[in-house]
C-alpha cells in the first residue's frame, strides 16, 4: 500500500465529514485519482442525496444525485431530463474550448426522435447474433494477448491486455485496420483527458489529435458510402436512411461517442477485475475453484469498479426530487459510483463478492432510452478474457497500487503493475 495514498485518504475522510453539507462538493479530481471519494459520496447519501453546489472555480453550479433509486428516477425520464446539452460534467475551462469550435450531436446526447433514430442503426453491430460471430475472434485475440505476456517479471497489465483486448474489439467493429489498432486507444484517451493527463499535452494538442481521428474516420466514409453495405459502424451509418445525410460534425460526435464507449469502459473493468481479485483474495480463491463464477464475477466486477463515474442531464422544467426543487436549466448529474454503493438497495455494497446474488442489479451501464448499447458486449469480452486467463495462470499478481485516472468522469486505471508468477 502507497503510504501516501492512505494518508491522503485518511484526510479526505476526515474533510468530508467535517466539511459543512452545503460545502460538500463530490466533483474533486484529487479524490477520484486517490480513490478516496468514497466518503463524500457515503455523507451525501446520508443527508444531501440530491445536493446543490454551486458555481466554483471548475464547475458551473450542478445538482448532484447520489441514491440509486434517484438516480434511475432522472435515468429514465428523458422528457424532464435531457441529454440534448450533453452528458457528461464539463469544466469552464473545456466548456469554453468547445464553443470555439462547430458542436456536432451523437446520439447519447440527443433526445427522441434523434436518438432512437441513430441509435437503431448502429446497434446491429452489437446483437446477438453479431456477438455469437465475435466471440471467436476476441476468444482468438484474448489468447495471443495472453500468451505473449512475460512470466515472472514485471509488466503494465493496463498496457499489454486491457487496451490490447478493447481495441481489437473496436477495430473489427469500425474495420478499422488492426496494424494501427491503438489509435483508437490513444484518441480515447485524448478525447478523455484534460491537458496535462493522459496523452493530452494542451488544448492545442487535443484539437489536432481531434483532426488527425476526424480525418481518418472521413476517409473511412468515403471508402464505405461507395462500396456495398457491410457490417461494421462506419458503413453501416454510411448507408443508413437516418445518418446517411449526417453533418460532419454530427458524423465525428458519433464517432467520438463509439471510440469512448467501446475502449474505456471495458478496458478500466478489465484492469479493476485484477485489481478487485488482489484486493479480495478470498473472492480469487471462490474463483479459481470454480470458474462457473465467471459470469457472476464480471457483472460484479462492472458494479464495484463502475468504469464512467457519472453522467449529467439538463433538466427541461422546474421538478422536485428528494424533497428540492430542480429549476428548468439546471444540470443535474447522476452519480452511478455512488448509487452502485448505496446501503439501501444493495446489501453490504462496499463488499466484493463474486456470488452476490441479482450482480447485474447495477447501475453502471445506465437506464432507460440511454442504457449503454454495448452493454453485452462488455460482458463478453470480460467474460473470455477471464475463461482464458484461468486456462493459462494460476495467480496474477498486484504488484503495488495502480496509478489512476485523473478524472470525475472516467473511474479508471491509467497503469497497473502485475507479475504472473507462472503458468499452468
Amino acid at each position: 500500500m502507497d503510504d501516501g495514498s492512505l494518508e491522503f485518504r485518511e484526510a479526505a475522510a476526515a474533510e468530508a465529514w467535517a466539511t459543512p453539507i452545503e460545502a460538500l462538493n463530490p466533483a474533486q479530481t484529487d479524490l477520484f485519482v486517490n480513490d478516496a471519494m468514497w466518503p463524500v459520496f457515503e455523507r451525501l447519501r446520508k443527508e444531501s442525496p440530491v445536493h446543490w453546489t454551486p458555481r466554483g472555480d471548475e464547475y458551473d453550479g450542478f445538482w448532484s444525485v447520489t441514491r440509486y433509486q434517484d438516480i434511475m428516477a432522472v435515468d429514465t425520464n428523458h422528457e424532464v431530463f435531457s441529454s440534448a446539452d450533453g452528458i457528461v460534467l464539463q469544466s469552464l475551462e473545456a466548456k469554453a474550448e468547445s464553443e470555439k469550435r462547430p458542436r456536432g450531436n451523437s446520439f447519447i446526447a440527443m433526445d427522441p426522435p434523434g436518438h432512437d433514430i441513430q441509435r437503431k442503426t448502429v446497434s446491429p453491430a452489437v446483437a446477438p447474433h453479431n456477438l455469437q460471430a465475435m466471440a471467436p475472434i476476441i476468444r482468438a485475440e484474448a489468447g495471443k494477448i495472453l500468451d505473449s505476456l512475460p512470466i515472472g517479471q514485471e509488466f503494465d497489465w493496463v498496457d499489454l491486455v486491457s487496451k490490447e483486448l478493447t481495441a481489437m474489439t473496436l477495430a473489427t467493429l469500425f474495420d478499422y485496420p488492426q496494424a494501427k489498432r491503438r489509435e483508437l486507444t490513444f484518441w480515447s484517451d485524448m478525447f478523455t483527458n484534460a491537458p496535462g493527463f493522459g496523452p493530452a499535452k494542451s488544448w492545442a494538442h487535443k484539437r489536432e489529435q481531434a483532426d488527425a481521428c476526424f480525418a481518418a474516420f472521413d476517409q473511412l466514409w468515403a471508402e464505405r458510402v461507395n462500396a456495398p453495405p457491410k457490417f461494421d459502424l462506419v458503413s453501416m451509418m454510411a448507408h443508413a436512411e437516418a445518418t446517411r445525410n449526417l453533418s460532419a460534425t454530427d458524423y465525428h460526435s458519433n464517432v467520438v461517442l463509439l471510440i469512448i464507449g467501446g475502449n474505456d469502459t471495458t478496458r478500466n473493468t478489465i484492469s479493476g477485475s485484477v485489481y478487485a481479485l488482489n484486493k479480495n483474495p478470498d473472492q480469487y480463491d471462490k474463483l479459481r475453484a470454480n470458474p462457473s463464477l465467471i459470469p457472476n464475477m464480471v457483472s460484479e466486477t462492472i458494479r464495484w469498479q463502475t468504469p464512467l463515474a457519472h453522467m449529467a442531464r439538463t433538466a427541461t422544467r422546474d421538478v422536485e426530487l428528494g424533497g428540492k426543487t430542480i429549476k428548468a436549466g439546471d444540470r443535474v448529474v447522476m452519480w452511478y459510483v455512488s448509487g452502485n454503493r448505496d446501503e439501501a438497495q444493495i446489501e453490504d455494497p462496499n463488499r466484493y463478492n463474486i456470488e452476490r446474488e441479482r450482480p447485474r442489479n447495477h447501475l453502471s451501464f445506465g437506464f432507460g432510452i440511454h442504457r449503454c448499447v454495448g452493454n453485452r458486449l462488455a460482458e463478453l469480452q470480460l467474460t473470455i478474457i477471464w475463461e482464458e486467463i484461468l486456462a493459462r495462470f494460476p495467480e496474477i499478481r498486484l504488484v503495488r497500487e495502480p496509478l489512476r485516472t485523473h478524472s470525475v468522469f472516467v473511474k479508471g486505471y491509467e497503469t497497473l503493475p502485475v507479475v504472473i508468477p507462472y503458468r499452468n
